[in-house]
């Protein structure tokens, strides 16, 4: 299957075609200051859709975050910021039922409600909120109401936000922080946690406008709602009766680095009582809470495995009235990444990984049927989410691909899909066209194993080959845009891009996915090896012997273990954030639950299955010239990992290089530290890779 991409408007591509002269590479600044979609939200009545853009300023790499509006039923229309709101960044953006414009803003000096009525003549902004905390999050209650807001906030405090006298420090002339016995997490992604501080979920009254003093929800819990660090508004529901709510929370204890065990609890926001938790049979996962529109059903998604991060998500009712539950998609074997009720409660709308796309899925409420649904006019799905049903069976969704970043579209009750913004469609027009190809192949026992290739349309006889290793490992470098590992930026320097989704990649069935488990350094490695020479026999333009390798978190791992394992196969490596240790790891990481499966136990109880894939054991073997890139504020796979692999490197006298962001984590997220991070990749592989 082939996708020839020039531009994503026609006129654009036309342009284009008649003049060549006109198309360039894009580059690494192009990937970082390139307009972000992201949000939509749809008035009651579906006319207007409000999303947020986020804008980069190619001098400065200062972010900043505005929210648009554009007409869905007006032919053409075209979006326009929204007037006259007062702030610096605005963000989030959800409709009340009265159709007002609700949002986040820092105009005051902390992230505040903030609302505007909608239309292209808002009018001036009014701000909702003024609390002590900065709100992270918010969703409206149907009647318009109240308000339900999170964000960090002491636990001591009874209002949003106090002068908590227990910052959690010690008592003392000095500036040490002091974790107790049992404290749970005491680093978490990219941060040092301060004990007693949670995300929490309040109620505020609406009178005339304004927010009233808001009351916590969490009467009697201890934990994080929405769970940290990746947890939103998905995880928060309003009740139909307006009076209920829904939320997951993750208990804090000193189990916590350890487990799963994800909890919906459900309050009573007039009943000042206790929260039930709804799930506390299951020790596993349970979230994303979604209510019927008729108040009857809630449905949520349910993993089964305790410990078990990556177990398949089953898409699961449960009666509010009975408290009897049933396993919808429990014949389907794919994991629900997103839930959404149809306007006339009966169906439901999922989303979920599916062999390199992420379609929507409809979901019979009563039987339990899946049908896959066409929501684009491309050959290929692409990477759909923020799917919301609209009441004349219409759906606003964004959507992405491996070759164009996310915009807005609408799909009709009768499946006709139509384009609502194209906000980076003069910048994609400039560049040189790009191909893609999907390739499946035998892999390890036989399976089969799927992945691409990108490259440039270039008459070139031979190209010089990328080989990117998606992290996870159950993750998958499938059809979706990344602002990261960007596909189309390597191929559009001059390499063919090959990417492998391996066994443990997700999308292809829960064994699929499983299969790594207690084997990172096996079938994996035997999958990357058969994908590689697969490509070079479906491609000959790919000089697969003219290769560098590069992976980030499991993929970096792996390029770790290719040093020591696969020391013939490439001309060099680019490792970032990756084991170098397992012994180390098990010990220094923050989610113990991950490793701990991973390998099937703690280090102390099993350390024969950590040694066995260890990448410290071979270093002896390694020759293949490498650059390390770690982050300073990555808690997951701490820098230590990437500094310990370069003295390793060094000590060998292998060609070696380390580059270090004192500023980033697990991921490079920053604008100019992107920009730097690529040019110094690209410089890389350009030593190695041409001639």
């Amino acid at each position: 299957m082939r996708n020839h991409l020039l531009a994503s408007a026609a006129a654009l591509t036309a342009a284009l075609s008649a003049n060549p002269a006109l198309a360039r590479p894009m580059t690494e600044v192009d990937l970082a200051t390139m307009k972000r979609v992201a949000a939509p939200a749809a008035s009651p009545d579906g006319r207007w859709v409000a999303f947020q853009i986020t804008e980069t300023a190619p001098e400065t790499y200062k972010r900043s975050t505005g929210l648009w509006l554009v007409d869905r039923k007006a032919k053409g229309a075209q979006p326009v910021r929204i007037a006259d709101v007062a702030g610096k960044n605005e963000s989030s953006p959800a409709f009340g039922p009265d159709g007002l414009l609700y949002f986040i803003s820092d105009a005051s000096g902390s992230d505040q409600i903030w609302r505007v009525a909608a239309g292209l003549e808002a009018g001036a902004a009014t701000q909702v909120t003024d609390e002590k905390a900065d709100i992270a999050g918010f969703r409206i209650s149907p009647d318009g109401k109240r308000l339900l807001v999170w964000g960090d906030v002491p636990k001591e405090c009874t209002s949003f936000g106090c002068d908590a006298k227990d910052k959690g420090a010690l008592v003392g002339p000095g500036s040490g922080r002091l974790y107790k016995d049992g404290a749970g997490f005491v680093r978490h992604w990219d941060q040092w946690e301060t004990p007693g501080t949670y995300s929490r979920p309040f109620v505020f009254d609406l009178v005339d406008g304004k927010a009233t003093v808001g009351r916590p929800l969490d009467a009697g819990l201890i934990g994080d709602t929405p769970s940290k660090p990746f947890g939103g508004g998905e995880e928060l529901a309003w009740g139909a009766d307006s009076r209920t709510v829904y939320f997951t929370l993750r208990k804090a204890d000193r189990d916590e680095p350890r487990s799963t065990n994800l909890d919906i609890y459900e309050a009573k926001v007039d009943a000042r009582i206790m929260p039930i938790n709804l799930t506390k049979d299951n020790q596993a996962t349970d979230t994303l809470p979604a209510p019927s529109p008729d108040g009857k059903w809630l449905a949520y998604g349910a993993m089964a495995r305790p410990g078990y991060e990556s177990d398949r998500v089953v898409l699961m009712l449960r009666d509010l009235e009975s408290g009897e539950t049933r396993k919808l998609t429990e014949a389907w074997d794919r994991s629900v990444g997103s839930i959404a009720w149809a306007a006339d409660g009966k169906s439901l709308y999922v989303t979920a990984q599916d062999v390199l796309d992420h379609p929507v899925f409809r979901v019979d409420a009563a039987s339990g049927k899946v049908e896959r649904l066409k929501a684009s006019n491309q050959p290929t799905e692409g990477n759909i989410g923020d799917v919301t049903p609209l009441a004349d069976g219409s759906l606003v969704f964004s959507r992405n691909s491996v070759l164009m970043p996310t915009d807005l579209y609408t799909r009709d009750a009768k499946g006709k899909v139509t384009q609502l913004t194209a906000v980076n469609a003069d910048t994609l027009a400039q560049f040189d066209p790009v191909e893609v190809e999907r390739m499946q192949f035998a892999g390890a026992n036989g399976d089969k194993v799927w992945g691409m290739i990108l490259k440039p349309v270039s008459p070139v006889q031979k190209l010089p080959v990328a080989f990117f290793v998606h992290g996870g490992p159950q993750g998958s470098f499938g059809n979706s845009w990344s602002t990261r590992w960007n596909p189309r930026l390597f191929a559009q320097q001059g390499y063919g891009v090959v990417t492998v989704d391996f066994h443990g990649s997700t999308g292809y069935g829960q064994a699929f996915t499983d299969s790594i488990n207690k084997d990172w350094g096996g079938k994996p490695l035997e999958d990357l090896k058969l994908g590689l020479a697969a490509a070079g026999r479906q491609d000959g333009q790919l000089d697969i012997a003219n290769a560098c390798a590069l992976g980030a978190s499991y993929g970096g791992y792996m390029m770790n273990w290719i040093e020591g394992q696969w020391t013939d196969g490439f001309k060099c490596l680019v490792q970032h954030d990756g084991v170098f240790d397992a012994r180390a790891m098990a010990y220094e990481t923050e989610e113990l639950w991950f490793d701990e499966w991973e390998h099937g136990g703690a280090y102390f109880e099993v350390p024969e299955e950590y040694e066995k894939w260890n990448p410290v054991n071979h270093v002896a073997k390694w020759q293949t010239p490498m650059l390390v890139i770690t982050g300073e504020k990555d808690f997951r796979i701490p820098y230590t990992q990437g500094l310990a692999a370069f003295t390793a490197l060094q000590r060998r006298g292998v060609p070696s290089e380390l580059l270090v962001f004192p500023d980033e984590n697990h991921w490079v997220l920053k604008g100019a530290n992107s920009v730097q991070w690529h040019q110094t990749v690209f410089d890389w592989l350009g030593r190695y890779l041409k001639k």
